[in-house]
């Protein structure tokens, strides 16, 4: 498909959604990129409902300066339940034009490009940076803040295993991913956990994992870590249970917010500088209602419809992996 194309000289850039790890560095490679590319740049403070509440100010390089290494973002974030209504977006694209914005790039999760699709009907040019922990868009394999948040878990994992072994405890450790469970995938393989616990996997026969666990027992182990995501949930009631029908006693630790803050990693800041610069870029083009991504090693855009459409899906090889090296 032939890449939309728009005479662009003023833009803007919002982050909507759940905050990541590194969105201040793709805002800060949008604006100086942008800039450099001699393009206005305005920023939109807390997200599509600051866009519906004219909460619109010039960037300036100065005004980015000093905010790659901090976690959340220098724009904030909400949720708006007017914006996703049709009226909403004709309402947030109306603003846009009064404010002589030609293009918005959106940093966030697939929500927040739905978002930005509609206001590209509506005749505002728009490129999506993905900006998720959750690592669920289909058109990339990396998301801004997802290496941040694994590395984050992983550390409090380690922490609460040292306590489950002295202990010889079961413990059940809830991670972030309500409808993905990669976080979970990624810590559980990385941290040596008995059980992973995937919304798009689980079959919620608690009946399994307890077997599982009196098993190990007899062979000898006195500790056991369960990995569960957000979107199987329940986690101190299962934790009730399994300590009712194996008498080892059993703790839940949910993890929660912890995983959306802190500085963010290396990973994550590189990769969120190349894609904002890469937004600025295509809007110097001209070019709109692309979604860039990391994708087979390189870096590409892709058209938003396309991007939307894709599906993606937990990898089976990763799983089977899991289960084995689990045993």
């Amino acid at each position: 498909m032939s890449k939309a194309k728009k005479e662009i000289k003023t833009i803007a850039v919002l982050t909507s959604g759940g905050d990541a790890p590194g969105m201040n560095a793709a805002i800060r490679a949008v604006a100086r990129k942008a800039i450099k590319n001699g393009l206005k740049v305005m920023g939109i403070d807390k997200g599509y409902q600051g866009l519906l509440n004219g909460e619109i100010r010039e960037l300036n390089a100065k005004d980015v300066s000093d905010t790659i290494q901090r976690g959340g973002t220098i724009l904030k974030t909400a949720r708006s339940e007017e914006f996703a209504t049709p009226e909403g977006k004709v309402k947030g694209a109306k603003i846009l034009k009064e404010h002589g914005i030609d293009a918005l790039v959106v940093i966030g999760g697939d929500g927040s490009y739905k978002g930005a699709l509609g206001l590209s009907h509506e005749g505002i040019g728009v490129i999506g940076i993905p900006g998720t922990i959750d690592l669920d868009i289909a058109c990339t394999d990396y998301t801004i803040g997802f290496d941040t948040a694994i590395n984050t878990a992983m550390d409090a994992i380690d922490k609460v295993r040292d306590t489950s072994s002295s202990h010889e405890r079961c413990s059940i450790i809830e991670v972030m991913g309500r409808h993905a469970g990669y976080i979970a995938l990624w810590c559980g393989v990385a941290s040596g956990a008995e059980e992973i616990l995937l919304p798009e996997k689980y079959d919620f026969d608690e009946q399994k994992i307890i077997n599982h666990i009196v098993e190990t027992r007899k062979l000898g182990k006195t500790h056991f870590l369960i990995v569960n995501a957000e979107g199987v949930g329940h986690s101190v009631s299962m934790a009730r249970r399994i300590e009712a029908a194996t008498g080892m006693e059993t703790r839940a630790t949910i993890l929660g917010y912890m995983q959306r803050g802190g500085s963010p990693t290396c990973k994550d800041r590189f990769y969120a500088s190349i894609m904002g610069a890469m937004a600025a870029d295509l809007l110097k083009q001209g070019i709109i209602n692309r979604v860039i991504g990391h994708k087979d090693g390189e870096f590409k855009d892709f058209d938003i419809d396309e991007a939307l459409a894709m599906k993606k899906e937990i990898q089976e090889y990763y799983v089977e992996i899991a289960g084995a090296l689990a045993r």
